[in-house]
């Protein structure tokens, strides 16, 4: 079974965002939006896993986790909290995930952290 989770690691902005400042996706029923649903409310109480599948079983009822587990997933690198919406997402030492805009203060102090590694967010251009 494949797995996405980090363990003290921050994804950060990517570089090619247009966001200035994280900002709540708008279209509900989006990837974007369930993600940043499921996120906002209750930092590090989900994995980079639980979310994405939480997501894909929101999108499609009926979805088996060990068989969405089965083949290779794109990480939260990929995001598009983290590529179009200004979004860093933290990892702790357990795997657990919190959204952290771009503007804050615990973005930057986690920045400085040389403890935590930094990911950068994929680009949405080349």
């Amino acid at each position: 079974m494949y797995s996405t989770n980090y363990r003290d690691t921050l994804i950060t902005v990517s570089t090619d965002c247009p966001m200035a400042a994280g900002t709540v996706p708008g279209k509900p029923g989006t990837i974007a939006s369930l993600q940043h649903a499921m996120l906002a409310g209750q930092p590090y109480a989900l994995t980079s896993d639980d979310l994405l599948f939480a997501v894909h079983a929101e999108r499609h009822p009926g979805a088996v986790r060990e068989d969405f587990f089965a083949r290779p997933q794109a990480c939260l690198r990929a995001s598009p909290l983290v590529k179009q919406f200004g979004w860093g997402i933290h990892h702790d030492s357990e795997a657990r995930i919190a959204l952290v805009p771009m503007e804050s203060a615990e973005y930057q102090r986690l920045l400085a952290d040389d403890t935590v590694k930094k990911t950068p967010g994929m680009r949405s251009k080349r």
